[in-house]
């Protein structure tokens, strides 16, 4: 059996940090990405408020897949996180609108 020496055990506990890192923003992240896509898409829709939530929460679904897919093939950490900082902005943005006006 191999002994590991310190550089490998360092680079060893940074990998599964990034690791945990992105199921982080898979999981918690994706869900909350996800919320704010259906609260701001049920605003949007012209539509009976029942079939407006409805349709936006079935999209919800699919932006949640979207986000567990980028962050585990994103490039860097930085840029999932980054990527999801912007597409939760979004949603954010709209509803903060919405809601003052």
């Amino acid at each position: 059996m191999k002994k590991m020496n310190a550089s490998t055990t360092v680079e060893l506990a940074a990998y599964r940090w990034e690791i945990a890192s992105r199921a982080l923003l898979a999981i918690v992240g994706g869900y909350a990405i996800s919320a704010l896509y259906a609260a701001s898409f049920s605003l949007t829709f012209p539509s009976y408020k029942v079939q407006a939530v409805l349709g936006a929460t079935m999209f919800s679904f699919t932006v949640y897949c979207v986000v567990v897919i980028w962050a585990f093939s994103a490039r860097s950490l930085a840029r999932a996180w980054l990527v999801a900082g912007m597409m939760a902005a979004v949603p954010a943005i709209h509803m903060l609108l919405a809601w003052s006006a």
